[in-house]
């Protein structure tokens, strides 16, 4: 971000280039002229790693989830890298009155979780990447269940679209957020004052090579996703200085305990 209200900003990222960024339509217009200037008035941004988000061309962001908040953090950090961000959706929400058309138009993209073929789920993630969107996964599908708020385990879904188009994986970690929306406490509250300070890093990309050309098994799904998961940590423990733990929350281990402690 380039705007002197928030401190300790990275200087812009051009090289010259100008904007390369598409049309942003009417609803994504919309949306920036509320989401920035809300931005910059209410929070403090500090926004590192600009340089390891990829200018043009089809990429993948994968960013741990702490808060309700962290989307707007998040979409605004790729606005302020010069692309225009793309989330992933069910598809359920395209079809409502209103907000579909809304998602639609701003290019937010469909899942669809009740295909049975897993790689017509990310069909329209694929088709993005491959016109060159900058598409943003939120690999451990929640907002993270962990007590100190680091990244849990992760879906498969940024690695298979990786691994279907050899695009770049972007590894960003955001803190603060939590703070103006804290998750799982019950009512949700909303704390904008005073401002708080937004943290938010992008990491070089990750080294996927080692799977590239091999047949997308669940083995092979599992295992890139591991490492996906251990660079956003790694990414997430150098924003707050600390060491991230050396196993990641398993989500469906601690809900199975918890049923079986309950039984």
């Amino acid at each position: 971000m380039t705007d002197g209200s928030n401190e300790q900003q990275e200087a812009p990222v051009d090289n010259g280039q100008g904007d390369p960024r598409p049309p942003r339509g009417f609803w994504f217009g919309i949306i920036v002229a509320i989401v920035k200037p809300f931005m910059i008035v209410f929070t403090k941004c500090r926004f590192t790693g600009r340089e390891n988000m990829p200018r043009t061309g089809g990429v993948i962001y994968v960013p741990n989830h702490i808060s309700h908040f962290d989307p707007v953090l998040l979409g605004y950090f790729i606005w302020e890298c010069r692309r225009i961000p793309r989330f992933l959706g069910k598809a359920s929400l395209f079809k409502i009155p209103v907000l579909g058309t809304i998602i639609t138009s701003a290019g937010q993209i469909p899942v669809y979780r009740d295909s049975t073929q897993a790689a017509d789920a990310f069909r329209d993630a694929v088709a993005a990447v491959e016109r060159g969107e900058c598409v943003g996964v939120y690999p451990e599908g929640t907002i993270t269940r962990d007590p100190d708020l680091w990244p849990m385990t992760g879906k498969t879904g940024a690695a298979r679209i990786a691994l279907m188009t050899g695009c770049p994986v972007i590894p960003i970690a955001n803190w603060g957020a939590q703070e103006i929306i804290k998750s799982y406490t019950g009512k949700i509250r909303i704390r904008l004052l005073p401002r708080k300070t937004l943290q938010v890093r992008a990491g070089a990309p990750v080294d996927l090579s080692a799977f590239k050309g091999k047949p997308l098994t669940n083995q092979l799904l599992h295992e890139a996703t591991e490492v996906i998961m251990a660079r956003v940590a790694e990414t997430l423990g150098e924003l707050r200085g600390e060491t991230p733990p050396k196993e990641l929350y398993d989500l469906r281990k601690a809900r199975k305990a918890e049923g079986e402690e309950k039984a």
